[in-house]
């Protein structure tokens, strides 16, 4: 039958790999889905493998045999068992045809084992023999299955048609030679189904060799191209081509379409996708592929395609990457010397050398001053290729032409592959800085000409945090961010409230996944690997949580395979904040409302500050002055456009500015103080809030945004403390003992009332002058006092404010406002590191 009679019959191919046919169950399922999967006018061919696991058995019985084992006998029994006992399960008419004809190959195998144990030996072709008949059963047992439910099959030993040769390069197929073989054959297969062995074939001389590993695939894209078929399909246990190793990546998609290109990029990587030699018959008839599902066929899968003709793209740098993969167990080899610059045939000899040691180079990088060559290679044959290049080089060397060839690693290649990457600018760039976002060293970058494949080198122990942080980077999954929370506490219990309230809408609209993975106070922590639910976490934290200790909590935020984490310090603890150096060290973001590290000695600020300039760290402390008001972000923004602020002056604490904006000859201080201290907003010791010391520290932290060297001590702050009662044993006999001070503050407000002006505890910051903290006395009409009850507000004076200072206003207190201030600086957090 010729070609053009072929093609005439619209064949599809279908091909099953081992899962598929692991048990009599699954030959079943395979059988029903071929019958459905009839459409006229279209004929079905199906490739199978061998039962899962049925190919490895198969190669022990060799080495068993080789070794002189008699164990193999024992061996083959168990293997002959199995494929009776799942043809017996399927109960046909014949059942004991069938069974005769395996119980014969399987004598025919034992023949074949008995020369192997006797000569010691097992050569290339009697392996190949020996491994191939898991192929052969799965064929009989599914055509003697099909044809007793009433349809008419025909079965191929590949191996009568189907002829290769090896090489270097793997199995290539003998075209005219297997067409010759093939088409007398078919011309015969009017039938509804055409089965046919993967995996095996016959050499040159027609002795039995295989394809290899991966073997079936290979096996269905030649026959689809000698049937020119319309298409291929893969049938498997997984549901196609996914943007990354859902293992590595559990985000990871499923990608509907990708081109052959992109495929045969993936699959270099170490993707779980067909292997690009498999693909090649395919490529070369412009044969669709689709990879499907066995449990669930009825989805789409995926297909790989040809996209010769497909239009230019306007893609975004995220959208033009279609998946990632990597390869571990890398190593790099480099050659160094100023020798080698405008030398010919350098690279031509490191090259021969590692060829010559049978080294295979999975990625090239070199600098454009000729000074360097670096290989990625497999990592153990790392000792080897450095001793081949060097022997290569060994007169250079010894010269000083080369300084020196250094291996390296282990390291992981990871390779950001897609079509539209050529078209995109910008793909780079989002790529390395999402590496960077995550704190990964790149050791080697390399982008073939074209621009299919970006691939990078990072340490093997980083590989899967910088998965998931460039997976991540290029919108193919959310930006998944490790968060610990210290100190929940009114503030912290409030936050995590507002990230279980908005978590949906961060997933769906910010594409962010917000994974709290600890939670711990001064005592407890409570701790999940998958993350904390926030609805249960009061009652897990008292029924799960463990004895806390820092350094285990810290070591669980920060996990290896999470690209990001972040500690949010809801707690008012000096100690805890004195670990925020060594957590920006490690690459873990701090956010904290904690006013105790940006207020500390300057030389602790500055180290905060010079570590996130050095490292990828983040520190946000918004929420340490005004809650939740963007006073620090406003100062920042004015001064990075080029303003001079001249004066920042305010009410700076929620708790003092409610006090006195209550205060009145009806409502005592000591009254309006309980009434605060019972609505949550005075510290659980008012005296804390009294002293002054907190706005003290708001003005420190002012004060060096605005470029001040200023420290705590440095300026006079007013405490409203009566001193005689400063040394209070505990909170309630200050309390109660606070009325009999509240003449001395009525007296003051009464004085300030009498020349029409009111009083308002204030923070004032002059650039060129002194700074003051204290109760001071405003006309009534002063913006200082125009606030509500708890209200704060922030008057800025400016070159540009001059006339008309800028004011920022608001409530300046409780737990919602400065939870929603930290939350604010996380979200800031999220879109530096290119999520949200």
């Amino acid at each position: 039958m010729a070609t053009e009679e072929l093609v005439s019959q619209h064949w599809r191919v279908h091909k099953f790999g081992g899962t598929c046919l692991a048990d009599a169950q699954r030959f079943r399922q395979v059988a029903d889905l071929l019958r459905s999967q009839r459409e006229v006018p279209y004929s079905l061919a199906v490739v199978v493998s061998a039962m899962a696991g049925i190919t490895d058995a198969l190669l022990e019985l060799a080495d068993l045999a080789a070794s002189r084992d008699e164990a193999y006998l024992e061996a083959l029994q168990k293997v002959q068992q199995r494929v009776i006992s799942v043809w017996n399960e399927l109960d046909c008419e014949a059942g004991e045809k069938v069974s005769e004809r395996i119980l014969s190959d399987a004598s025919d195998l034992a023949e074949v084992l008995r020369g192997v144990f006797l000569a010691g030996v097992c050569p290339d072709s009697s392996r190949d023999l020996v491994s191939g008949f898991g192929e052969l059963w799965s064929a009989i047992i599914l055509a003697a299955y099909l044809e007793s439910k009433g349809e008419t099959v025909r079965s191929l030993n590949a191996r009568d048609a189907l002829r290769v040769e090896h090489s270097d390069t793997g199995p290539g197929v003998l075209w005219e030679e297997s067409r010759r073989l093939f088409e007398p054959w078919i011309q015969k297969a009017a039938t509804d189904f055409v089965i046919i062995t993967g995996f095996v074939a016959v050499d040159a001389d027609g002795a039995p060799t295989t394809l290899r590993r991966n073997g079936s695939d290979y096996s269905a894209t030649i026959f689809a191209r000698l049937l020119s078929a319309r298409s291929v399909t893969i049938w498997t246990d997984v549901s196609g081509v996914m943007t990354a190793d859902p293992r590595r990546v559990p985000e990871a998609t499923l990608l509907p379409e990708i081109s052959y290109d992109e495929a045969m990029e993936l699959a270099y990587f170490g993707a779980d996708v067909l292997h690009p030699q498999t693909m090649g018959p395919a490529v070369e008839g412009a044969i669709p592929i689709h990879i499907k599902n066995l449990d669930d066929p009825e989805a789409g899968g995926t297909s790989i395609l040809p996209y010769a003709n497909k239009p230019a793209s306007k893609a975004a740098p995220r959208s033009a990457v279609k998946g990632l993969s990597s390869v571990e167990g890398r190593a790099l080899l480099s050659l160094e010397g100023s020798g080698m610059i405008g030398v010919p045939g350098v690279a031509s000899r490191m090259f021969a050398a590692l060829r010559e040691a049978k080294v295979s180079v999975t990625m090239i990088s070199q600098a454009s001053s000729e000074h360097s060559i670096c290989v990625g290679i497999a990592a153990d044959q790392g000792r080897l290729a450095h001793d081949v290049v060097a022997r290569a080089f060994h007169e250079e060397l010894a010269r000083g032409q080369v300084q020196g060839v250094e291996l390296s690693g282990p390291y992981s290649i990871l390779a950001a592959v897609g079509d539209d990457m050529v078209r995109t600018p910008g793909v780079a760039a989002c790529f390395l800085s999402s590496l960077a976002n995550a704190g990964i060293n790149i050791r080697a970058i390399a982008q073939g000409s074209s621009e299919r494949n970006i691939s990078v080198v990072v340490d093997e122990a980083e590989s899967e945090r910088a998965l998931r942080s460039a997976h991540a980077g290029f919108y193919l999954s959310g930006q998944t961010i490790a968060v610990g929370l210290i100190g929940p506490g009114h503030v912290g219990r409030e936050l995590l409230r507002q990230f279980a309230q908005q978590r949906d809408h961060l997933q769906r609209d910010l594409n962010l996944d917000i994974q709290v993975r600890g939670i711990c106070n001064s005592r407890l922590m409570l701790l999940d690997e998958d993350g904390i639910d926030l609805e249960q976490w009061e009652g897990q934290l008292a029924a799960k949580g463990i004895a806390f200790h820092m350094e285990e909590f810290v070591e669980h935020v920060q996990s290896s395979h999470l690209p990001h984490s972040v500690i949010l310090d809801c707690s008012a603890s000096a100690a805890v904040a004195g670990n925020y150096a060594n957590w920006l060290e490690r690459g873990i973001h701090v956010i904290t409302p904690n006013k105790m590290a940006s207020s500390s000695a300057t030389s602790e600020y500055e180290r905060l500050k010079e570590i996130c300039g050095r490292k990828s760290s983040r520190f946000f402390y918004e929420a340490t002055v005004g809650a939740g008001l963007p006073v620090i972000s406003t100062v920042r923004d004015l001064l990075h456009t080029g303003d001079r602020i001249e004066r920042i002056e305010g009410v700076v604490s929620g708790t003092l500015s409610y006090l006195l904006q209550c205060l009145s000859p009806e409502k005592p201080f000591s009254m309006v103080l309980a009434e605060a201290h019972r609505l949550g907003f005075t510290e659980p010791d008012p005296r804390a809030d009294l002293s002054g010391l907190d706005v003290a520290r708001k003005a420190v932290i002012l004060g060096r945004e605005l470029g001040l060297s200023l420290e705590m001590g440095d300026f006079p702050v007013e405490s409203l403390v009566p001193e005689g009662l400063a040394d209070c044993a505990d909170v309630s006999e200050f309390m109660s003992r606070l009325v009999e001070f509240d003449p001395e503050i009525e007296a003051r407000r009464a004085a300030a009332a009498g020349r029409g002006e009111g009083l308002a505890y204030v923070s004032r910051i002059e650039v060129a002058g002194a700074c003051e903290v204290g109760l001071r006395s405003y006309p009534l009409d002063h913006p200082l006092l125009r606030i509500q009850p708890a209200d704060n507000i922030f008057v800025i004076t400016s070159e540009r404010y001059s006339s008309k200072p800028l004011m920022i206003q608001g409530p300046g207190a409780g737990p919602e406002v400065t939870a929603a201030g930290v939350f604010g600086d996380f979200l800031r957090l999220a879109e530096s590191l290119g999520g949200g």
